[in-house]
């Protein structure tokens, strides 16, 4: 049988990871410096409806359906519908209904 150097091939892992490491915090302090900080995902979409319209979710159905604002999806088969957003003006008026 041949014989192996592993202390060789350990010392060369450990250099290599630490080749690593060392390029890993070099990308880092240049993205300090650069100002670009956190994770490197982009910057985070805007997941709220439009102005001016409700979305409605019917568990029944599994789908969410976008409406001008007003509005009620038909009653077709089950009237399960739960509205999921709505608009600002509409949240007011039932604070100051409440209140009275």
């Amino acid at each position: 049988m041949a014989r192996r150097h592993y202390g060789f091939e350990r010392r060369k892992k450990e250099d290599a990871r630490r080749a690593k490491q060392e390029a890993k915090k070099r990308r880092k302090e240049d993205r300090v410096q650069d100002g670009l900080t956190g994770p490197e995902m982009g910057s985070a979409q805007d997941s709220s409806a439009a102005p001016g319209v409700w979305e409605w979710f019917s568990p029944s159905r599994s789908r969410i359906v976008t409406l001008p604002e007003g509005t009620k999806p038909s009653d077709e088969g089950n009237n399960d519908w739960v509205l999921l957003t709505k608009g600002v003006e509409e949240d007011d008026d039932l604070d100051t209904q409440s209140a009275s």
